[in-house]
């Protein structure tokens, strides 16, 4: 899940730091993000293997006084172009490790597929998909090192149909990565973009302070 919240008058930073250390104490990844901009102050992206755990931070993050203001729910997924990747690769997108050291700037967006007259992925054959992808993929890699992405499956289970989370080394990583892959044919003709979140990572700590929640 990715939250996102705003502060409030009454959040209570004891508490908000309470539920993290709770979930990660039941080995879920919680990776806190101070944002930028007016659409929210805190994210907390969470990973989990079960739900309820995943209900029960973001339960007591609103109990700590924060405003939920927007969310995500995806699955870890292997993609359908990516059958007989490495043992390696595949552990690493079905249970990534957050958040890669070194890389603190991030930022989400939720993406699906276009159904148009004319510009209908639906309706493509598989072997068409799959080296569509692979163009895609093959403009990602130019910035291994600068950037990781975190693609998360949502069909049906939210408004679009992938999450994508992006940790960068610099700002600008981010930008570049994203204005290069949307010339790649799977994206300029076929991709549909939600809105984006961009912010900041760092220890919770950190973050709290950023975001003006005192002790």
């Amino acid at each position: 899940m990715h939250l996102f919240f705003r502060v409030t008058p009454d959040t209570r930073r004891a508490e908000v730091e309470a539920a993290v250390k709770e979930a990660e104490a039941a080995g879920d990844q919680a990776i806190p993000v101070a944002m930028l901009g007016h659409k929210a102050d805190l994210a907390v992206m969470a990973l989990s293997e079960d739900l309820w755990r995943l209900r029960r931070l973001q339960t007591a993050l609103v109990g700590a006084g924060l405003e939920l203001v927007d969310s995500y729910t995806s699955l870890t997924e292997l993609s359908e172009y990516a059958q007989g990747v490495p043992e390696e690769m595949r552990q690493a997108r079905l249970h990534p490790q957050l958040p890669p050291e070194g890389k603190t700037a991030w930022c989400f967006y939720p993406m699906s597929k276009r159904r148009n007259v004319g510009a209908n992925w639906f309706t493509l054959e598989y072997d068409e998909r799959k080296e569509l992808m692979y163009e895609h993929g093959a403009s990602g890699r130019k910035f291994a090192g600068r950037i990781l992405q975190v693609i998360t499956g949502s069909t049906g289970l939210d408004d679009f149909e992938w999450g994508v989370t992006l940790f960068g080394v610099h700002p600008d990583d981010l930008k570049a990565a994203v204005y290069t892959m949307r010339y790649d044919t799977a994206s300029a003709l076929y991709g549909e973009f939600g809105a984006f979140y961009t912010g900041m990572v760092a220890p919770l700590g950190d973050v709290l302070d950023r975001v003006g929640i005192e002790a």
